[in-house]
Order: structure tokens, then C-alpha cells, then sequence
């Protein structure tokens, strides 16, 4: 399994982007694909899993503002952040769990895409 994330880059506080992340190697419907980030100094986070099943999970710091979803004919998930804020900057990886279960422990995932800079400033 291989995903390749892109669509970072830099925004203005209270602005979009959307974040896609293509999966090759498998096809995507069966995974669940999961999105965390890394702020330079701190730990890497969970920000928002989906299911194979669609269901969603999100931090509590994102819920509200983000939106994961999949196309499963291009093998994409997406994550669609709006309202960004300065504490958002950061490297955004999307990774997949062998387990195909969806979850916001990002230690179950094992596959890993090489992450894609957003950074909020105005």
C-alpha cells in the first residue's frame, strides 16, 4: 500500500484547503485511511479517520471545521479544513491500518504517505 498525500501550502487564519490523499497498491474502499499531523515541536496527532464503512471520527480540536471524506473511484480521501487557525500549521500525513479498522490510534496504522506542509499565517 502506498498514498501519497498533497494540497498543503499556506493560508490565512479563518481560510480553506483541501488535502488528498491517493492510494495505490489496494483499493482504497477496503482501508480505512487516517489523517494526522506534526506541528514543529510537538508530538504527531490524530486529526480525523474514515471507516470502510464511511463513518468519521475527528479530534476535538477539528470537529466542526474539518471534513474527511473518500472517493473511492479515484482512490482518494480527502480532508477539507476550513476555518484554519495558526495552531493548524503543520505536516499533514495520510496512513493506512492493516487492520482495515478505523481508528484515531496512530499507532495501529502502518502504512504512510510522506506528508504535506499547511501552514496558517496571515
Amino acid at each position: 500500500v502506498q498514498l501519497q498525500a498533497s494540497g498543503g501550502g499556506l493560508v490565512q487564519p479563518g481560510g480553506s484547503l483541501k488535502l488528498s490523499c491517493v492510494v495505490s497498491g489496494f483499493t482504497s474502499d477496503y482501508l480505512a485511511i487516517g489523517w494526522f499531523r506534526q506541528a514543529p515541536g510537538k508530538e504527531r496527532e490524530a486529526v480525523s479517520c474514515i471507516s470502510n464503512s464511511d463513518a468519521t471520527y475527528y479530534s476535538d480540536s477539528v470537529k466542526s471545521r474539518f471534513t474527511i471524506s473518500r472517493d473511492n473511484a479515484k482512490n482518494t480521501v480527502y480532508l477539507q479544513m476550513s476555518s484554519l487557525k495558526p495552531e493548524d500549521t503543520a505536516i499533514y500525513y495520510c496512513a493506512a491500518p492493516s487492520s482495515g479498522k478505523a481508528t484515531m490510534n496512530q499507532a495501529e496504522y502502518d502504512y504512510w504517505g510522506q506528508g504535506t506542509q499547511v501552514t496558517v499565517s496571515s
